[in-house]
């Protein structure tokens, strides 16, 4: 057990690359608090971790308001005695569209839930991981921050500031030994946002287009992401911090 006994709080975890995460880090012996907006989603990943021996509890909370995140790294800590890992995977994105048709709306949601989530998870967060000795943070950015694509350009920026940030805080928090590292997944055409990346119903002609970019020649899955993060959350990455992995088959070379 890779992370027996850990108290991992992972966000935006009711569907997709959140929801592989949490149970991916429950089947090696972690605790997890599986956050989402959306309780259906987040019970039901509960409960397919709790049916298959894990241990898991749903935290309802919206990443972009102070209190809730405060909220919900009380209820981790209540819960589990602890807290070690954060892992800040919920995002979002605006439609695949020039830069110039993107809202003033819809660009504070992207900059809101892909980077104040960020902020408010460190001032919650980082004092209980302090409490506990140190921790892991690891956040969820995109190859958008290292090879953005065109149509994406305020979510690209968004996940660079991600990127920035990360090792940013890395720098900061070494001497709290607390880790901070993110990872970089490509286009998965079977997430929630995959049609807004895509700018349309992800048909045949939409995914050739980005298959061609990908030398491995495949999509990235939940799986791949998952297995990555429980790495970073384990202690086999304990001299890993401001590292950012592409989880990506070459796609950033």
């Amino acid at each position: 057990m890779r992370v027996q006994n850990k108290s991992i709080i992972v966000t935006g975890a009711g569907n997709g690359i959140g929801e592989g995460i949490a149970k991916r880090l429950a089947q090696e012996g972690a605790q997890v608090l599986v956050n989402d907006i959306n309780t259906t989603g987040g019970q039901r990943v509960v409960a397919e971790i709790t049916a298959a021996g894990g241990k898991a509890a749903f935290f309802q909370a919206d990443v972009t308001q102070s209190a809730q995140v405060q909220a919900m790294v009380a209820e981790a800590e209540r819960l589990f005695g602890k807290l070690d890992v954060v892992v800040n995977n919920a995002g979002w994105t605006h439609r695949n569209r020039p830069m110039l048709e993107v809202s003033e709306d819809e660009f504070d949601k992207v900059y809101a839930i892909n980077v104040k989530s960020i902020y408010l998870s460190a001032i919650h967060a980082v004092p209980a991981l302090r409490r506990a000795g140190g921790g892991s943070i690891i956040n969820i950015a995109s190859t958008a921050g290292l090879r953005p694509r065109p149509g994406l350009t305020w979510y690209n920026g968004s996940k660079g500031a991600v990127i920035t940030t990360s090792k940013s805080m890395a720098a900061e928090l070494g001497p709290d030994n607390i880790r901070v590292n993110c990872l970089n997944p490509v286009f998965n055409p079977d997430t929630g946002l995959a049609a807004e990346f895509a700018g349309g119903p992800v048909d045949d002609a939409r995914r050739a287009k980005f298959l061609a970019t990908i030398p491995l020649g495949r999509f990235s899955t939940a799986q791949d992401v998952a297995n990555a993060a429980l790495y970073l959350a384990s202690d086999e990455a304990a001299f890993i911090s401001g590292v950012c992995i592409e989880v990506d088959g070459a796609r950033c070379v």
